[in-house]
């Protein structure tokens, strides 16, 4: 008998286990006033620091670029200086100017000519 009502007892706690079913806690997180200003304060910071970091890396991709152009300027700035020093020692040998100052009529006098060093 005694196992009987074990028996019963075993029952009756399974059926009642399974007719009620387990009900989820549901937490209600309460935050203090503190605690908001501190989460507001972190968003606010966390969001300037994002928007300061997009406009430098902005900024720099704009300054790199026009080092690059002034970079491209320069260097064909230098190409047209090499290209003009190499005209203007072409144009000055000795024999164009004797050839040019013969064209004009131009005699050369040996006792007038006077040598200039560098």
């Amino acid at each position: 008998m005694a196992a009987v009502r074990i028996q019963q007892k075993v029952q009756q706690h399974e059926q009642h286990v399974q007719r009620a079913p387990k009900k989820k806690k549901k937490r209600n997180i309460r935050w203090t006033f503190g605690e908001k200003i501190v989460f507001v304060s972190f968003l606010a910071f966390a969001l300037y620091s994002s928007v300061t970091i997009i406009s430098n890396q902005f900024t720099i991709y704009h300054v790199n670029k026009e080092v690059q152009q002034l970079q491209a300027d320069i260097q064909e700035q230098q190409k047209q200086n090499r290209d003009l020093y190499a005209q203007v020692q072409e144009l000055s040998t000795y024999e164009r100017i004797l050839a040019k100052a013969k064209e004009l009529g131009l005699t050369l006098n040996e006792n007038n000519v006077k040598v200039v060093q560098d």
